[in-house]
Formats: C-alpha cells, structure tokens, sequence
C-alpha cells in the first residue's frame, strides 16, 4: 500500500521534517492519548484510516517514508505529510497563499516515490511486477489545504473555487502517472465537507445566519468541496475509461462526514454554536479553537472522551471518526475492488 496525501494518512512525515517538525503539536502529549497512550506523528489522539485499513488487508506494518532506512521492514509506504496541499508552491506563491515549512505538495511526494521505487527496484520492469502492480495506491488531499488556507487568508470564494479544476486535474495526472508505472489499483479520497471545520469556522466567522447549514456548517465553502467531489468523480470516470483495466475508485468522505456531524447534531439548538462542531483538543471561541493556542501547547486541554467528538485539534479528526470512515466507506469499496479483509 503506497498512499499520498496530507493529515489523514500522515502517520510520521510531518514530524520529521527539519527544522520546525520536531516541534510540531503531533510529538507532544495529548496527540495519541487514545492509542497507544503517548504522540506518534499522527495528528489524532490515535490511530488513523491507514491504520485500521492496513490491519484489515493484511499489512499492519505500514511506515511514514521519512523512517525508512537500511533495516526497515514495511508491508506500505506513507508519502502524505499533514497540511499539505496538492498543487505545488510556486503556483500557491504566485497566488500570495502562505503555506507551513512543512508544506509537502503531491509533486515532492511523488519524487519521493520515484526515488523510494529507484532503491528498491533494478529496473522500471521489476518494479512495475514486484513493488506497484501487486499494490493499492491510495491519494488523498480530502483536506483541500490549499483552499484552507487561501480562505483564512482572505481570499475570496470565487478566487479559491477557480483552484478546484487546477487540483483535480493534478491529482489525476498523478493516477496517471502510477498506472503507467503499474499500477493495477487506485482509490481516491474525496473532498470532506471543509466549512464544518473548527478552523475554518473561526476564521471565517459570521453573525448572518443564512450563511450557514442546518448543522452550523458554512454553506459556501462546502460548496466548494461539493464542486471539487463532482468534477472528482467526472475526471476518474475519464480516467477509467483511457485505462479499463485498471481498478479505480472514489471514496466519499464528504457523505460519511456529514452523516456523522448530523448524528451529533442536537435538535434544537443554534446553527452558530454546534457542539458537534467544536473542537476536542481546543480552547476558545464558539468552536474550541485557537490558532495561537493549538492542541499540544501548555495549558491547552482534551476533552474526556474523544470519541464522542468528531474534530480533534480543529483541523483534524478523532480516531473514532476514522474508524468509521473504514467500516462505512473504505471496506466496501475494497470489498467491491475485491480485496481480501481479514
């Protein structure tokens, strides 16, 4: 299993990243707190998606490609870094769009790929047969960071919605690059509903009402994530075409998400003060979120009970979420894709 993507999938990338990852909130406590008690990498308080599937198909062992070296044993390989975005820097430096150090678009993370297949293969041959045509590829920007962070940024709906085709079109070009590597199996996430998140919320707060969903979300910006799905599903169905034999696949993040907010959405209540929205791991503000106050700063608290909260610093999510991401989302379309779950 090989997977690119941002905060989702990162399970140790970020962290290693001089100068500012071994500083990151994710090496300090409570980041883990629910599994395995102690900080991972993971910007969760446990496991993530990659966890629960790899243990599900058989590969438990699945490692962030900053960790490997010489005696390193792996089942998979993660390429995702947390926050990153898809289209690249200088088209986000062109736009004035301010990104972490971190930042690790999908173009370094194929490079990385590239160089991870050149040590480990002898010829493009053998690593289409032994290391790619036997795998999952796995891409996943479900975070959409760059519109996050054109939005908080002051950019306008209408400037970060011209970003959508430019990173659909970038993340198919990747699919198409590891088929004509060999790949036989790609799954795509879909972008989640990104106007529910803490962060976003905050920054784009607003006392107009009608700005918001019927579960506190902010309408316009999950459009934008809507567009991004929609022309997703268009652009792989073109991609299956050009490939037949090629298994590729869409998971939807954004109906699972929804499905699970509106689950902890109480029936009356006020749109602009959803508890299901508020952060876990937080302090202040209508949403438990403060971006000079992260989750792993002095004197910054978890709540008691991260599985009952959908969101676990304001940016990302609980393991609890994740797992229920899998058994609703990922595991059928495994089983439709006919991989094996153990």
């Amino acid at each position: 299993m090989y997977r690119f993507g941002d905060g989702i999938s990162d399970i140790g990338n970020a962290v290693r990243i001089p100068p500012l990852g071994p500083l990151l909130p994710p090496t300090r406590d409570p980041y883990g707190i629910t599994f395995p008690g102690f900080p991972t990498g993971r910007w969760s308080d446990g496991r993530l998606e990659v966890d629960y599937v790899g243990n599900a198909v058989g590969l438990p062992n699945i490692v962030p490609y900053l960790s490997i070296n010489a005696s390193t044993s792996y089942d998979g390989v993660v390429f995702a870094v947390a926050r990153s975005t898809t289209l690249n820097a200088s088209f986000l430096q062109s736009r004035g769009i301010v990104v972490p150090p971190y930042n690790t678009p999908l173009d370094t993370q194929l490079n990385w790929f590239r160089t991870f297949l050149q040590s480990n293969c002898t010829s493009q041959t053998e690593c289409a047969k032994r290391q790619i045509s036997n795998s999952s590829i796995v891409i996943e920007f479900g975070e959409l960071n760059e519109i996050g962070y054109a939005l908080v940024q002051g950019k306008s709906i209408q400037e970060v919605t011209s970003y959508v085709p430019l990173i659909v079109e970038a993340q198919i070009n990747a699919a198409r690059e590891v088929i004509k590597m060999g790949a036989t199996l790609v799954l795509y996430t879909s972008a989640a509903p990104l106007g529910c998140y803490p962060y976003i919320l905050t920054a784009l707060a607003t006392d107009d009402v009608s700005a918001y969903d019927g579960q506190g979300c902010l309408k316009a910006v999950n459009d934008i994530a809507v567009k991004f799905n929609t022309k997703l599903i268009l652009s792989i169905l073109a991609l299956n075409a050009e490939f037949p034999k090629v298994r590729i696949f869409p998971t939807d993040y954004y109906a699972t998400m929804t499905a699970q907010i509106k689950l902890k959405t109480p029936l009356i209540g006020s749109r602009l003060r959803n508890p299901a929205l508020r952060s876990c791991c937080g302090v202040g503000g209508r949403y438990n979120y403060d971006s000079n106050r992260l989750c792993g700063s002095p004197n910054v608290p978890a709540c008691s009970n991260p599985n009952n909260s959908i969101f676990w610093d304001g940016l990302h999510f609980t393991q609890e979420v994740f797992r229920n991401v899998v058994a609703i989302q990922i595991f059928p379309a495994l089983l439709v894709l006919g991989c094996r779950i153990i």
